[in-house]
């Protein structure tokens, strides 16, 4: 009985054959009972399988079965080891999410086309003459449309060129929807504007908003009272007394003496913040605002990409019309004929003048919907010292208004000219800038004078190079990287606007300058820069240059 005992307990331990399989026709009933196990090799092959399981531990072992796996899956040092990476797994998880959401949230977004080039700011009437008349016209700026693609311009900005009886750079506009004789026709316009879209040049125009000149359809229609064109402008009752006239207050125009006109038709004095021949529209009327909004559409539908708001600041005026206070308290308030002389605290930047700008920025949205077609607007608003009220205009996170301000502080720029002066005005906006918004840059307009007159020629590398170096995006005024000089000639009794003479037969030249100046900078410049910056480490009180300037901030 033990040696068969023995045998079943050989036969459980052993190695089973599963490669023998029995005949599917053998029958079980015919295996001799002699082969059978018997009751007594039943019991003890029971007897013998419990006390194995109980004298010798299992242990993990490839291919077990699920019964086994549950019984080793349930001891500590398994449960723990698989509850540790479970939790290790699902913290690298949320830490990949959360990078993932940090990096997009603050990488900065895609460069739109007014970020990604410089814009190139043409006054026409000096830019190119294509007819011969002593002119520039709106062809002659498409003759140089190759010059623009050769440079990679995608930005031309061009000043204005409405139709005006009056040379002030052609800002007095007799006709907002017209272009002026001398530059062409409005066919002219829109074949400029095709070909500079053929070649991926986006075009940006001047909007006048504050006044129109005195010889606009409206001022006639509201000296006469006419219909609802009465209230356009800001008429007040003065006192004309054999020729002498008594204003309402004591306004300031820009350009000296009394910022009111009596006018012999209405009998009245109308406003202007400019020149006589320059009223102020009166944007406390609905229909005013409407106007203008519709001049933005028309040009918008034409396929302008945009526009400059010109003279921002002073679209409102205080309704109360009390006296601006004197600069000097002391001065007899009868001898005050300069702009310098007052506070223009009732004039200029008054509540709900930032609403209309708004209004500005929404209609040109509802144009900006089509992928590539975004309507640039800035805003044109010298604020001196007060450089807060400028970065009014950039909106806030709730309300877009312009994608930048226009920043005139370069202008300033004299024969005084020093490291300080320029570290100065680059530190003044870069730290008075709203975070996150796009700084932009300009040392030359159509009614200043050129870099070379201004501060000097020896001056002309180092300030381009600074203007195409900062960060946000430059405004290079032609000719102000060739270092071209005023023409003083081009100035006389009839025309008080110092427009320039046409400079079209060195034209190319003026290009080949600027490509140089953009893409290649001149390397010993660069090493001074960089020699200075480390002289500066070791002498903290010496003195910015202007190459220290462009190394701290330039991009």
């Amino acid at each position: 009985m033990d040696e068969e005992a023995n045998s079943v307990e050989l036969r459980k331990t052993g190695v089973e054959n599963n490669g023998f399989v029995a005949d599917q026709g053998t029958d079980e009933s015919a295996i001799s009972e002699t082969r059978r196990p018997s009751q007594t090799e039943a019991n003890v092959y029971a007897v013998k399988l419990d006390s194995f399981e109980d004298s010798i531990p299992l242990k993990p072992y490839a291919g077990m079965p699920k019964e086994v796996l549950l019984h080793f899956s349930n001891k500590p040092c398994y449960k723990i080891t698989r509850e540790i990476l479970f939790w290790l797994i699902i913290i690298a998880t949320l830490a990949i999410i959360a990078a993932t959401i940090t990096i997009i949230a603050l990488s900065p977004k895609c460069l739109d086309w007014w970020q990604r080039s410089p814009i190139y700011q043409v006054y026409p009437k000096s830019f190119r003459d294509s007819d011969n008349d002593g002119s520039g016209d709106l062809k002659g700026v498409q003759e140089k449309i190759d010059h623009f693609v050769y440079l990679d311009v995608s930005t031309v900005w061009i000043a204005p060129f409405y139709k005006s009886t009056l040379k002030d750079y052609r800002y007095a506009v007799d006709d907002f929807r017209d272009v002026d004789p001398s530059f062409g026709s409005m066919i002219d316009f829109d074949n400029l504007l095709a070909a500079l879209h053929d070649k991926g040049i986006k075009v940006i125009i001047d909007l006048i908003p504050n006044h129109t000149s005195n010889k606009h359809n409206w001022f006639q229609l509201s000296r006469n009272s006419t219909d609802k064109y009465t209230d356009y402008y800001i008429w007040r009752n003065c006192t004309d007394n054999e020729g002498k006239v008594t204003p309402p207050n004591n306004w300031v125009s820009m350009y000296g003496n009394s910022a009111w006109e009596y006018d012999d038709v209405r009998r009245q004095c109308y406003l202007h913040q400019f020149r006589k021949e320059q009223p102020d529209l009166n944007f406390y009327n609905p229909d005013v605002q409407n106007e203008i909004l519709d001049i933005i559409k028309f040009w918008l539908e034409k396929g302008v990409d945009g526009f400059t708001v010109d003279a921002a600041k002073f679209l409102l005026e205080a309704e109360h019309l009390r006296d601006e206070p004197q600069v000097d308290k002391t001065q007899d308030p009868t001898t005050i004929t300069s702009y310098g002389e007052l506070y223009h605290d009732y004039t200029t930047t008054q509540v709900g003048m930032h609403d209309i700008l708004r209004d500005f920025r929404q209609t040109m949205n509802t144009y900006s919907r089509e992928p590539g077609r975004y309507r640039f607007m800035g805003t044109e608003s010298n604020d001196q010292n007060t450089v807060a009220k400028t970065m009014m205009y950039y909106g806030n996170s709730f309300i877009q208004e312009a994608d930048f301000p226009l920043n005139f502080y370069l202008l300033n720029l004299g024969r005084d000219l020093s490291g300080n002066s320029i570290y100065d005005i680059v530190n003044r906006w870069m730290k008075a800038m709203p975070k996150g918004k796009w700084p932009h840059w300009m040392v030359g307009s159509p009614s200043n004078p050129r870099i070379a007159s201004r501060v000097g020629e020896d001056y002309v590398n180092v300030i381009n190079m600074l203007l195409l170096t900062l960060p946000g995006t430059p405004t290079t005024y032609y000719g102000e990287e060739l270092g071209m000089q005023d023409n003083p000639t081009a100035n006389n009794a009839t025309d008080t606007s110092g427009e320039h003479n046409p400079v079209s037969h060195i034209f190319i030249t003026i290009f080949q300058i600027l490509c140089l100046h953009w893409f290649r900078p001149e390397t010993h410049l660069w090493v001074a820069g960089l020699q200075e910056g480390k002289t500066r480490e070791k002498d903290k009180g010496a003195e910015p240059s202007v190459l220290w300037v462009i190394l701290k901030y330039g991009q």
